[in-house]
């Protein structure tokens, strides 16, 4: 139940994280945070579609580098 709860509240945390920083202005380095927050949380789909938004949005950034790196990673 413990464990349970802990993971609750991580979600949770995480959808705030989210929330906000779609509130603000997006920058390569807020997209690329959250995606590594939602790689932590197990959630491989969101961060590969996050890593893809930075690509797209920021294609020269070092962001849009790293990101790239990473989705070499995340689809082995």
């Amino acid at each position: 139940m413990r464990a349970l709860t802990h993971c609750f509240l991580l979600f949770v945390t995480g959808v705030c994280l989210v929330a906000v920083l779609a509130c603000s202005t997006e920058t390569g380095s807020d997209l690329y945070k959250t995606a590594e927050f939602e790689e932590l949380q197990n959630n491989k789909e969101h961060a590969i579609q996050l890593y893809e938004t930075i690509i797209k949005k920021f294609p020269d950034s070092d962001y849009a580098d790293k990101a790239r790196e990473k989705l070499v990673e995340l689809q082995k």
